[in-house]
């Protein structure tokens, strides 16, 4: 199969690469109930929400990877041209991000080495049909961090992409906290939810930091008060919740899903969307 500018278009999956499976299996469409126990084992695997941008210009393979992505809990956002991708990766943070190599506009190893010039060292997966040793050489010298040959295995993508994050993050602190379209950048302390800046008092900022990198768990206000307030007894106010209630505001009113919750007789959580 070829595109209209005559490149060879590859299967997404290798035959063999998932057994005798149908090719609804293969592509990986699921029932409901299927899907969320697949985004559960995703996100206990991975043990965080990644956000990926995939530069790809053929439509069926970039749907492919972001439905993928989707199913194991994590966020894309996709540029289909090398110019419109650069200024993406520029623009905004990434956990990773998945390049084609040969794109329109600009092709995959500038992207890169763009980016590296500007010190911007997001992983990168590059995605090629170029499979020669030398392909891959040059796309790791390049300053990419992995390299996958078409046709591939989803599993084997998301396997990489994770490699590739864990050992960025073991390099480096965690500078960006994000829970579902929340999302909290430690350097310029701006947050955002879904894209829209989100203003926030100093005492409010600590306060979602703290709930955020204890996402998913139950806080105590004992915990706030000694981790927030730096109190070790109850002063007996109700400083807590004024300041949870100012919160929920901010980061929930405009939106359909709720992320701060109350947990009757515990504290709080701070948690992804159903």
């Amino acid at each position: 199969m070829y595109n209209k500018d005559g490149r060879q278009r590859w299967p997404l999956v290798p035959p063999n690469a998932i057994g005798g499976r149908s090719h609804s299996a293969r592509i990986g469409v699921l029932s409901c109930q299927g899907t969320k126990r697949l985004i559960g084992a995703g996100l206990s695997k991975s043990r965080r929400v990644m956000r990926i941008l995939v530069i790809e210009d053929d439509a069926d393979t970039a749907a492919y990877i972001a439905k993928g992505l989707r199913e194991k809990g994590h966020i894309s956002d996709h540029a289909k041209d090398g110019k419109a991708g650069l200024f993406m990766a520029l623009e905004q943070r990434y956990d990773a991000m998945v390049v084609d190599r040969m794109l329109p506009g600009l092709d995959g190893l500038s992207i890169i080495k763009t980016l590296r010039s500007a010190d911007n060292g997001t992983p990168t997966l590059i995605l090629s049909a170029l499979g020669e040793i030398d392909d891959r050489v040059n796309g790791l010298r390049a300053g990419g961090d992995d390299y996958l040959v078409k046709p591939f295995a989803f599993s084997e993508l998301l396997a990489r992409l994770e490699a590739i994050v864990r050992r960025a993050g073991s390099e480096a602190p965690e500078t960006v906290l994000r829970v579902g379209d929340l999302e909290m950048d430690l350097l310029t302390r701006l947050v955002r939810r879904a894209g829209r800046p989100i203003d926030l008092q100093p005492r409010e900022f600590r306060l979602l930091e703290y709930l955020m990198r204890h996402r998913g768990q139950v806080i105590t206000r004992t915990m706030l008060l000694e981790n927030v307030w730096d109190y070790h007894f109850d002063p007996q106010t109700n400083v807590i919740d004024v300041h949870v209630s100012r919160l929920r505001r901010k980061i929930d009113r405009d939106f359909d899903q709720p992320l701060l919750h109350t947990v009757r007789g515990a504290g709080y959580m701070l948690r992804e969307p159903d």
